[in-house]
C-alpha cells in the first residue's frame, strides 16, 4: 500500500514530530505540517493523494498488509531515538510496521530535502539491539505461522510490495526505542522502552530515491500487531487508543494514546476486517438538502463504505454525489465566475476571507449510530492564491478491486476537530474541538487525570517549514525495560 502524505491529518499535510512517552504518563510528539498558508501547488496535493490510491489497491492484495510507503508528499514525520541514535521517520494512522532504512543499504536516500540529515541505523552500535528470531513468537504471528526455511539462528525477515511496485525488505530487529514521560502537566522526563521494528537493507522504485522529502523510515498507527501501538497493549503497557487534534487554522494540535475524559465524544462502529479506517455512511446533506446516495456506497462488504483517512489531504467522493454536492455548494452563488485550475480543481476569486463561512453551506455526514460530521466552508475551500479560493472536494479516485468507489475523506473534513480512534472496541468517533487549547487523558491504573495541550517545537524551527503539532501518549502501566 501506498502511504499517506499532505496537508495534516486533518488536512493531509506534513507536520514533523518529535517522539516522546512512558508510563503512568503521556508521550509527547511534537509535530509539524508540510503544507501551510495558501497552497502554491495544488498538483503536489492531489500527486500525493493519487499516490495513496496505490496503497490502498495494494493493501488489499498484499498477504502482509498494514504498512503504507512515502510517495512525493510526506505527511507527518517525527523524531525518534532507537538506540543511540535518533531517526526521522513518517508518521500515518492508516499503516503499521515501524521501520528505518539501515547500515548496508546501498540504495537508501542519504539526504533530504526537508533540511535534517538522514542516518541509517546499525545495530551493532546500539549495545540494546537484537535480531528478532524466525521462530519468534512476534515473527510467526505476523506471518500466520512459522515462515517456510526457518531454521535456528535465522533472522524474521520482512518484504513489502508496493502497489506501484516499489519495495521495501530486511529484517525485523529489537531495540529501544527513546521517548519523554510525561510526569506532570505538560512536564516531562527520558524514558525508554524496547520495541520491534524492521531494519530496512534493501529498497527499489521510489523508495529508493533522493527526494524532497525523503526519511529515514514510517512509524505507524495502524490496526496489526506489528505497530508499534499494538506492541505496547499487547505488553499491558496502553490501552489500543489514540487520538488526534489538528488545527488548520493556527497550527498546531495533539495527539494522545490512551482514554480521552474531555471533550466526550460519540462513535460510529468501524468495519472488521478492514486494513483502514471503514466506516458506514447513511446519509450526506447539503445546508440541510439530502444528497441521494448510489446504493452500492452505503453496501459495506466486500470493502466498500467510507474510509475515514488522515493521510489524504483532501476528500473524495463518486462522481454522482460530488457532482450533486458542488452544485449544491454553488447554488446560492450562481452569478459567481468559476475557473478550472490545473484542470482539476474548482476555483473562484474572493478577497473577504472573514466571511466565507457566511456565503457557503456547510455540509454534514452521517453515520451508522447517528454520529454525524459536519464540514465548513472554511475546512472545505482553501486558499490557492491572494484571492482566490478551491474548493476542496474532488471526484473519486479510490476502488475497490472489484473496481467500486469509494468515499474517502481525509484532512480536509477532520480539520478542527479531536479524532479519537479506539481500536479496543473497534469505534471512531469526533467532535468539533478547538485544536490549540487542551484535552484531559485519564491514567487508568491510577485515576489520574492529566492536562495536555500543543506546544510548539522551538528546535524543529530551524530544519522545518510550518506549523508545529504536539503529541502526548498516555500510557496506562508502568513502563519496563
Amino acid at each position: 500500500m501506498d502511504l499517506r502524505e499532505s496537508l495534516v491529518l486533518l488536512l493531509v499535510g506534513s507536520f514533523v514530530v518529535q517522539f516522546c512517552c512512558n508510563a503512568n504518563a503521556n508521550l509527547v510528539f511534537p509535530v509539524e505540517r508540510k503544507f501551510k498558508g495558501p497552497v502554491e501547488n495544488l498538483a503536489a496535493i492531489k500527486a500525493h493523494d493519487a499516490g495513496r490510491r496505490g496503497r490502498f489497491l495494494s493493501v488489499v492484495d498484499v498477504a502482509l498488509g498494514g504498512n503504507g510507503r512515502p510517495t512525493s508528499n510526506g505527511l507527518y514525520y517525527t523524531k525518534i531515538g532507537l538506540g543511540p541514535k535518533d531517526y526521522y521517520v513518517q508518521v500515518d494512522t492508516g499503516s503499521d510496521t515501524l521501520w528505518v532504512n539501515c547500515v548496508g543499504c546501498t540504495a537508501c536516500p542519504k539526504k533530504s530535502g526537508l533540511g535534517m540529515d538522514l542516518t541509517l541505523y546499525d545495530p551493532n552500535l546500539s549495545k540494546t539491539s537484537k535480531a528478532v528470531p524466525c521462530d519468534d513468537e512476534f515473527c510467526t504471528s505476523t506471518y500466520d505461522g512459522q515462515i517456510s526455511g526457518c531454521t535456528k539462528g535465522m533472522s524474521c525477515p520482512y518484504s513489502i510490495t508496493y502497489g506501484d511496485g516499489s519495495t521495501t525488505s530486511g529484517s525485523y530487529i529489537k531495540d529501544d526505542l527513546t521517548f519523554d514521560r510525561v510526569v506532570g502537566d505538560l512536564r516531562t522526563v527520558p524514558d525508554n522502552t524496547s520495541v520491534i521494528f524492521g531494519c530496512g537493507s534493501k529498497q527499489s522504485g521510489t523508495l529508493s530515491s533522493t527526494t524532497d522529502t525523503s526519511l529515514d523510515g514510517i512509524i505507524g498507527f495502524g490496526q496489526a500487531n506489528s505497530s508499534v501501538l499494538s506492541q505496547l497493549a499487547a505488553a499491558g503497557k496502553v490501552k489500543r487508543i489514540f487520538s488526534h487534534c489538528l488545527d488548520s487554522i493556527s497550527g498546531g494540535g495533539i495527539f494522545a494514546i490512551g482514554e480521552v475524559v474531555q471533550p466526550k465524544v460519540k462513535t460510529t462502529p468501524l468495519l472488521q476486517g478492514m486494513a483502514h479506517y471503514n466506516v458506514v455512511l447513511k446519509d450526506i446533506e447539503v445546508a440541510g438538502d439530502p444528497i441521494q446516495l448510489p446504493s452500492d456506497i452505503l453496501d459495506s462488504s466486500s470493502g466498500r463504505g467510507t474510509i475515514i483517512d488522515s493521510g489524504t489531504t483532501l476528500a473524495y467522493l463518486p462522481v454522482s454525489i460530488y457532482d450533486q454536492l458542488l452544485e449544491k455548494i454553488l447554488a446560492q452563488r450562481s452569478g459567481m465566475k468559476l475557473y478550472l485550475v490545473e484542470d482539476q480543481f474548482t476555483c473562484f476569486h474572493y478577497s473577504d476571507e472573514e466571511s466565507v463561512d457566511d456565503l457557503f453551506p456547510t455540509v454534514k455526514f452521517t453515520f451508522e449510530e447517528g454520529l454525524t460530521l459536519t464540514t465548513y466552508p472554511r475546512d472545505y475551500l482553501f486558499l490557492f492564491k491572494k484571492d482566490m479560493w478551491c474548493v476542496g472536494w474532488q471526484k473519486s479516485m479510490a476502488q475497490t478491486k472489484d473496481g467500486k468507489e469509494l468515499i474517502l475523506l481525509g484532512d480536509l473534513v477532520l480539520a478542527n476537530k479531536l479524532v479519537v480512534y479506539d481500536l479496543d472496541n473497534m469505534a471512531i468517533g469526533w467532535a468539533d474541538y478547538n485544536c490549540s487549547s487542551s484535552i484531559k487523558v485519564k491514567d487508568d491504573k491510577t485515576g489520574s487525570v492529566y492536562t495536555m495541550g500543543a506546544h510548539d517545537l522551538s528546535s524543529a524551527s530551524t530544519v522545518l517549514i510550518g506549523k508545529i503539532l504536539t503529541f502526548f501518549v498516555l500510557l496506562i502501566t508502568m513502563l519496563s525495560t
